[in-house]
């Protein structure tokens, strides 16, 4: 097993765990599992009858299992939850927790292509046995499709000019690798925000590798089906595209458009709005954890 701290350092460990309202003999689940921080933090509020399943489909990530009766870990999207907690039995929970994003171990290995620090293969797959990859995105999408990318994934403005540039390096030669790509895009980059834009590009690749605001969707869908009522979903985000979804799941019971009521002007909505607005981090916490930096969490009951 390797040290969770070092794989992963947990975000808003204490406040996320005392989010789920945790019932001792309850059932909650993890879907983010990772380096396992949030799931033994809340393995130690459980009794003897809780129960804990978490979710991860990095075979990384399951290096770290718990050897605990009370655990088990899942090899799937949290997309699916509702369809894999039935295979395992479960048809409602007392919590589940969300900590999405790209956990410290995979930015950290440079191989997995996910960070612009370190030079690797244009990957970005969360499921390594995938086919799609950001090697795919990068030499095989035509130049609208990455116009999108940029545009909607990344927020950045000059996306046209972005695209155009990859379209432009990749027939003389195959972009293969994160460096490769860095050096065709950074010409772009406004003076000083150098990082800032870098990272937007790498974030639109990554969310269009792992359809991540899809996935997102789904799960908040199926976690409000699975949740008892009083139940609670805690999800931490990091940038404002997984926020808004969240926030306009949770407040309006939809991810776009005006909030439905009834004949009386009551809210139409099956979740409690618990935290009102995103908590985030200390600052105790964002000096040992500069990653927590960007990272907002929203709380709701189910009604």
């Amino acid at each position: 097993m390797k040290n969770d701290s070092k794989y992963h350092i947990p975000v808003l460990l204490k406040s996320s765990v005392e989010g789920l309202n945790i019932v001792p003999s309850g059932i909650f689940v993890d879907v983010t599992f990772g380096g396992g921080g949030h799931s033994r933090k809340i393995l130690e509020s459980l009794d003897e009858n809780g129960k804990l399943f978490a979710f991860d489909q990095d075979a990384e990530a399951h290096e770290n299992s718990i050897d605990d009766s009370r655990f088990t870990l899942i090899d799937q999207n949290f997309a699916f939850i509702k369809n894999y907690l039935a295979f395992h039995g479960i048809e409602k929970v007392d919590g589940i927790l969300a900590d999405l994003g790209v956990s410290s171990h995979q930015f950290d290995s440079g191989e997995r292509g996910f960070s612009i620090r370190y030079e690797g293969d244009l990957d970005m797959r969360m499921d390594q046995s995938q086919e799609l990859s950001a090697k795919r995105v990068v030499n095989d999408y035509e130049e609208d499709r990455l116009e999108f990318i940029f545009k909607t994934y990344g927020e950045i403005r000059n996306a046209r000019l972005v695209a155009r540039k990859i379209i432009e390096a990749r027939e003389s030669n195959s972009i293969e690798t994160t460096t490769q790509l860095i050096d065709i895009v950074k010409l772009l980059t406004i003076r000083k925000k150098e990082n800032q834009f870098l990272a937007q590009v790498f974030q639109a690749i990554r969310i269009e590798v792992n359809q991540e605001l899809e996935v997102l969707k789904q799960f908040l869908v199926g976690a409000q089906e699975v949740l008892k009522p009083g139940g609670r979903l805690v999800v931490i985000s990091y940038h404002s595209l997984e926020d808004r979804l969240v926030k306009n799941f949770i407040k309006k019971g939809k991810f776009e458009g005006e909030i439905e009521k009834d004949f009386y002007g009551n809210p139409l909505v099956d979740m409690k709005d618990i935290s009102r607005k995103a908590i985030v981090a200390d600052a105790e916490e964002l000096k040992l954890n500069s990653r927590a930096r960007s990272a907002k969490m929203r709380i709701a009951e189910k009604l």
